[in-house]
């Protein structure tokens, strides 16, 4: 069991964290990294003291005294238990959920790929208030860390010419559309987020896409990561569960877009007033909040939980949404764990019943969603969470890249209108791509 303290170092920063934080990025190049950013700092976590890792046959933690549980055995709320044995003080955590870690958990995932991967790292470096806060076990690594945070910036190219996702998969989106509506309008279900998956072919920089998609962006979150075979980077639109060391929980319901031009506030203020005035919007939002409530409801104090934001319009990049923000206090009894299960995924990507979305999202989209639509997190000894919903990103795993947006469907839905979404959100991304240098 480990039993060093992390060493602490401050230094200042030669120039804004963004560019910081990617000059680290390229300078790490053997293991494996989170960058997360949450306000007004970003987070470098590099490396593993030790990891817990899930997937269909249980939970496991790697590194000093190794331990597994069958899911049998093992509630979400034992990965805290996990990350306290392995014997790092005052750790933090950093690392990924899959949209699939549900089923994973009751038994109902068919396919081998890991659905958790979470680190507790060898060093973590928060830029803040013009200055970097390293913590470290590994001298090496902190040598390294300060000589990429006074290195040179490293050129990457200029973005490629935009994919053309309005011409991708047209009819074979619609007709799965038509599909689900019919479904909803039989009663089985009320609403669901239909995504469709857009090839990248390709070879793309993910750094380089990072820094330009968060300077092009206005996420609530950011992030760009390679952990467990996994690499993406994207800029969420809000957080799947937000959780203070006294235990007050906080979550979002996203539900009604339109887009949003970066030229033209006239026309950006008329779609804002037709979104929200219009009857399916409104209504797809309403039913998102409810089912918000009723997630938290089932882990927090009688009539603590409350909608403290409801119906604003938030912009992120290309797109404007309709926002609400549900907080509540954690009952006792209950972890922070237990809230990220009540919540996880989140409505805004999966649909209403839960249940049943699951199952309509199988039968209808092409294989397991993986991390679009899961979480990208970090979470304290403490108790204390930020977990990102994953969206408006690129992914890229066992040689594929892709990107991959959503649309919430209910019983009013129009199929066009519903494709042109997830082409004004896949905006957010494709005018970013950065390629590989030589590609």
């Amino acid at each position: 069991m480990l039993s060093a303290a992390y060493q602490q170092l401050t230094i200042p920063l030669p120039d804004d964290p963004l560019s910081s934080v990617a000059r680290l990025a390229s300078a790490w190049t053997h293991d494996d990294f989170v960058v997360y950013e949450n306000g007004a700092q970003w987070t470098f976590a590099g490396g593993a003291l030790a990891e817990v890792v899930a997937d269909r046959s249980g939970i496991r933690r790697h590194g000093p005294d190794p331990v597994e549980f069958p899911w049998s055995q093992a509630p979400l709320a034992r990965v805290q238990e996990l990350l306290d044995g392995a014997g790092v003080p005052q750790w933090r955590a950093y690392g990924w959920a899959a949209f699939e870690l549900p089923s994973a958990t009751r038994g109902a995932m068919t396919h081998e790929q890991r659905v958790l991967h979470l680190t507790i790292p060898r060093i973590s470096v928060r830029l803040r208030d013009g200055h970097a806060h390293i913590s470290s076990m590994d001298p090496v690594a902190t040598e390294a860390v300060e000589a990429a945070l006074f290195g040179r910036n490293r050129s990457f190219g200029r973005p490629a010419e935009p994919i053309r996702v309005r011409e991708r998969g047209v009819a074979e989106y619609r007709r799965r559309v038509d599909r689900v509506i019919r479904a909803i309008r039989d009663g089985s279900l009320e609403k669901v987020i239909l995504s469709r998956k857009i090839p990248v072919h390709d070879d793309i920089d993910l750094v380089g896409t990072y820094l330009a998609g968060r300077r092009g962006n206005t996420p609530a979150r950011s992030f760009l990561l390679r952990l467990g075979g996994i690499e993406a980077t994207g800029f969420s639109p809000h957080s799947v569960l937000d959780v203070t060391a006294d235990g007050w929980a906080t979550t979002h319901a996203l539900a009604g877009t339109r887009a949003l031009a970066a030229d033209d506030d006239e026309h950006n203020q008329r779609l804002r007033a037709n979104l929200l005035r219009d009857p399916k919007e409104v209504y797809e939002h309403a039913i998102s909040v409810k089912a918000v409530i009723d997630d938290l409801s089932r882990v927090c104090a009688k009539d603590s939980v409350t909608v403290a934001e409801f119906m604003a319009v938030h912009e992120r990049g290309s797109v404007q949404h309709l926002s609400s923000r549900i907080t509540g206090q954690l009952a006792p009894g209950h972890g922070t764990w237990d809230a990220f299960g009540a919540v996880f995924p989140a409505v805004t990507a999966s649909g209403v019943p839960k249940k049943a979305a699951f199952r309509c999202i199988r039968e209808n989209e092409d294989g397991p969603r993986q991390l679009y639509a899961g979480s990208v997190l970090t979470i304290g000894h403490d108790g204390t969470m930020d977990a990102a919903l994953v969206l408006r990103g690129v992914y890229r795993q066992n040689g594929a890249t892709w990107l991959q947006a959503g649309a919430g469907i209910i019983g009013q839905s129009d199929p066009d209108r519903e494709f042109e979404e997830t082409c004004e959100k896949l905006d957010s991304v494709v005018r970013f791509l950065v390629p590989a240098q030589g590609s």
